[in-house]
């Protein structure tokens, strides 16, 4: 049956089960985590199992949904399947979700502030704000995020310190200068562990108000 056979309230029925096509893909908090997770560069099922805690065989469940709707694609190398996002829209999807949850959901800080604690006493700097820092070089940055994603990607002059070896790599840093730490976005808490620790230690230190995705988004400058 062609398209112009086709009933127009029955056209317009498959037109929007298409569109919420999406919506159920990411219709899972473990999707939605791969989601994020792979915003910050493409991971093999192993790392991204091991990421959202979760087996290989449900980690494997989530990603064919999220390929059938075309959200993820793949590549081989050697034994390994690397997987990544098939495009920018779908970060800006994911952003947009979020953002709507975080306006809409009445228990949304609740359940922020369960997982991330109270953040009230740090400080926080938007890009610009980092930008114009970074420009006039009095600050010490700090990337937060796992080896892998660093290696994927991140902003230039930042220093990898990784959460898996936090403690001495604070120990390393220069010693002049604010602290600023950024991670995978604004609702991840490396950076956040990252600044209350420098600030157990009598060190100034903020927090970047989102993160890499956020600053690769906005045009920021990104060092591979």
């Amino acid at each position: 049956m062609t398209t112009s056979t086709v009933p127009r309230r029955e056209a317009k029925d498959a037109l929007y089960e298409g569109f919420a096509s999406i919506a159920r893909a990411l219709a899972s908090g473990r999707r939605a985590e791969i989601v994020d997770l792979l915003s910050q560069g493409e991971r093999t099922v192993e790392e991204i199992a091991q990421e959202i805690g979760q087996s290989l065989a449900n980690t494997s469940h989530h990603l064919r949904a999220l390929a059938r709707a075309q959200l993820v694609t793949t590549r081989r190398a050697g034994t390994h399947i690397h997987y990544r996002l098939t495009s920018n829209t779908v970060v800006d999807a994911w952003v947009a979700l979020r953002d709507l949850a975080a306006e809409r959901l009445d228990e949304f800080d609740e359940l922020a502030t369960a997982y991330l604690g109270d953040r009230h006493e740090l400080e926080t700097i938007t890009r610009d704000g980092l930008l114009a820092r970074l420009e006039r070089g009095d600050l010490v940055l700090i990337d937060v995020r796992p080896d892998a994603e660093y290696a994927a990607g991140h902003i230039p002059g930042a220093i990898s310190t990784p959460p898996a070896q936090l403690g001495v790599a604070l120990d390393g840093l220069p010693d002049q200068g604010d602290v600023v730490a950024y991670c995978r976005g604004p609702y991840c808490v490396y950076a956040d562990d990252a600044v209350r620790t420098l600030r157990a230690r009598g060190r100034r230190a903020l927090r970047l108000e989102d993160g890499l995705p956020e600053w690769r988004r906005a045009g920021g400058a990104i060092e591979p």
